[in-house]
């Protein structure tokens, strides 16, 4: 069942099932905070947190603007998308896979790859697919930028850098016990 129909559905049970699968369909279905919601919809932010903890009902208004903009967000899952370009276990730890931006809904698409080889291929592979960007680590976006006609933009690790130092050198400081 489309995330729409859901909420649709919900409306004519009660306000309380109505929250619920809202908040759901946002979490589950659109991979959605409630920020990025209200960028798409162009509702205040104040009034979707007082709709789904039940301190205001939607009117009519609302609820059609919500209905529209999940359908479109629902229909739109597979159009834009930014590729991001990393190892398995970096993937992993992305939570995000739509993000709002200019009130633009985007999706993130992962590929993943091991070597520099892997990258180029994955890079080609996402243009080919219809990416709108391209997000890649530093060791390959020179090349990656010379052959692709979209935009290249390049990790720049600062924290995890840092962390990475301070393993090293500990496991250094193990070694030498």
């Amino acid at each position: 069942m489309k995330a729409a129909d859901k909420v649709i559905r919900a409306i004519f049970e009660s306000d309380e099932e109505f929250q619920k699968v809202f908040e759901r369909v946002l979490k589950d279905d659109l991979n959605l905070n409630v920020n990025d919601f209200s960028q798409v919809s162009e509702i205040p932010v104040s009034t979707l947190y007082k709709i789904m903890s039940g301190k205001r009902k939607p009117n009519m208004n609302t609820m059609r603007q919500i209905v529209t903009s999940i359908r479109q967000l629902d229909e739109g899952q597979d159009g834009d998308f930014i590729a991001i370009i990393a190892a398995r276990h970096v993937l992993d730890n992305i939570n995000e896979t739509r993000k709002a931006i200019d009130g633009k809904l985007l999706t993130i698409r992962e590929y993943s790859a091991y070597t520099m080889e892997d990258a180029i291929v994955a890079a080609v592979k996402a243009e080919r697919e219809g990416a709108k960007a391209l997000v890649c680590a530093p060791i390959v976006s020179p090349t990656v930028e010379k052959i692709l006609n979209i935009p290249v933009a390049t990790i720049m690790p600062k924290d995890s850098l840092m962390d990475a130092i301070e393993i090293a050198a500990k496991k250094v400081d193990t070694q030498i016990s």
